[in-house]
């Protein structure tokens, strides 16, 4: 799972750990594929269950992407609801692409759309147009 960018972890005023850039990237950019492995949705959701930190991105058609195994930097991006980044599943791939200029040591964000949480989790992304939960 290559990076195009440099991407550092580190804490994160969001939640936990974020990704940062180590470098300015430029708007429309690919950032990269998220690391993990593929497995059934089956599994996916099993896997959900019994984690606080969820990892994981359908992709659709039965199979999931668990970024919680063989993680690399991306695994790291927080859920904004102003995000500078996004998220494009194609390709039995994740990729992350910019959406605007993000500059060094500017974390990563992307809106992460509906998930496991089912609106159950509190957002702590800080924007201005922030929905509440995720």
């Amino acid at each position: 799972m290559a990076l195009n960018f440099k991407i550092a972890n580190k804490k994160s005023k969001i939640d936990g750990t974020g990704a940062f850039a180590l470098q300015p990237i430029p708007a429309r950019k690919k950032i990269g594929d998220l690391g993990g492995e593929i497995i059934s949705l089956r599994e996916a959701r099993r896997r959900a269950k019994n984690t606080k930190r969820v990892a994981m991105v359908e992709f659709g058609d039965g199979r999931a992407l668990d970024a919680s195994v063989k993680p690399n930097e991306l695994r790291y991006i927080n859920h904004s609801c102003s995000p500078n980044s996004f998220m494009r599943i194609c390709y039995s791939r994740v990729e992350f692409y910019t959406l605007r200029p993000i500059n060094k040591g500017e974390e990563l964000t992307c809106d992460y759309g509906p998930t496991h949480h089912d609106g159950k989790l509190k957002c702590d992304c800080g924007s201005p147009g922030c929905k509440g939960f995720l």
